[in-house]
């Protein structure tokens, strides 16, 4: 029972990690049509500033300036490499395809400054834990689950209540109908690239924390995993990006604690185990849980 408890511990926070991540390809999503593949690279991008910066700004300090940095990278990115031949009907699917060119730019210069190294980031948590009943947390973990709930339950708020949301929302459903409105496409996409930016850097943070070694050149990697949940969620609903995540770290994190039991299938199947969820789930529900169900006119 307490082995449950830990990996169910363990499977929250890092669904809470993905839902961050997962989050920034909705967004962006939702604003542009893009699936941003460099999205991988936006967060490798934040956590290395934080693992450079945090010895001269102090943790709190690296990582603000980590938050907007990536977020000013993922806006120029959008602004300068992508937003060229919009007005093709086409122009969101050559995108999504310059975006994974992006990410092997971006991946190859990190990799090449990180090295073989494990980059520390000086994390007030550090490998420090805590006792809850017969479960021992990592505080990293704890931390993760709370800091995720505030910047989702705000990103959400976002959403819901301020004026780019109700322009986002409005984009989504009929974009040219927006723009006769009035909505500022423009702003609205360039603003939903910076969100996903900061969202992919705050991640970062918590994905090279304890148990984990540190930052490595693959970390950036880990954000693959995040897609899965968007795509369960029905890759334009911020509640299924959520809920997908959540499945997704469950899925992983109880995989791995009873890898013993679950040998038939595999060493190291909970890599590929968001994966299997994704197609088995797809198989029923092909847009996804939460997509919205379009309306036809006879």
């Amino acid at each position: 029972m307490t082995g449950l408890l830990d990996n169910v511990l363990g499977g929250l926070a890092l669904g809470s990690v993905y839902a961050l991540v997962a989050l920034g390809f909705v967004v962006i999503f939702k604003a542009s049509g893009v699936l941003n593949f460099a999205h991988g690279s936006l967060l490798l991008l934040g956590g290395y500033l934080v693992a450079v910066l945090h010895e001269h700004l102090g943790f709190a300090g690296a990582l603000a300036a980590a938050v907007l940095a990536t977020a000013a990278v993922a806006g120029a990115v959008d602004r300068f490499l992508l937003r060229r031949g919009e007005q093709d009907p086409r122009a969101a699917h050559v995108q999504t395809i310059v975006t994974i060119g992006i990410d092997i730019l971006l991946v190859t210069d990190l990799a090449r400054r990180i090295g073989g190294d494990l980059l520390t980031l000086g994390d007030p948590w550090g490998d420090q834990v805590t006792d809850l009943g017969p479960v021992t947390v990592a505080d990293s973990r704890l931390a993760a689950i709370a800091v995720s709930a505030v910047v989702i339950a705000g990103v959400f708020a976002l959403f819901r209540f301020s004026p780019w949301g109700l322009a986002l929302r409005a984009a989504a459903e009929d974009i040219e109908a927006a723009a006769l409105m009035g909505v500022r496409l423009v702003r609205v996409r360039t603003l939903a690239w910076c969100l996903a930016g900061a969202l992919a850097a705050l991640a970062a943070v918590f994905l090279a924390a304890f148990p984990a070694p540190g930052l490595e050149r693959t970390t950036g990697q880990i954000a693959l995993k995040a897609f899965p949940a968007a795509i369960l969620g029905g890759l334009a609903s911020p509640p299924g990006a959520l809920a997908g995540s959540l499945l997704i770290g469950l899925t992983e994190a109880l995989v791995a604690g009873y890898q013993s039991e679950l040998h038939i299938l595999g060493e190291g199947f909970a890599d590929v185990a968001p994966y299997a969820v994704m197609v088995l789930v797809l198989l029923v529900r092909p847009a996804g849980l939460f997509a919205a169900r379009g309306a036809a006119r006879v």
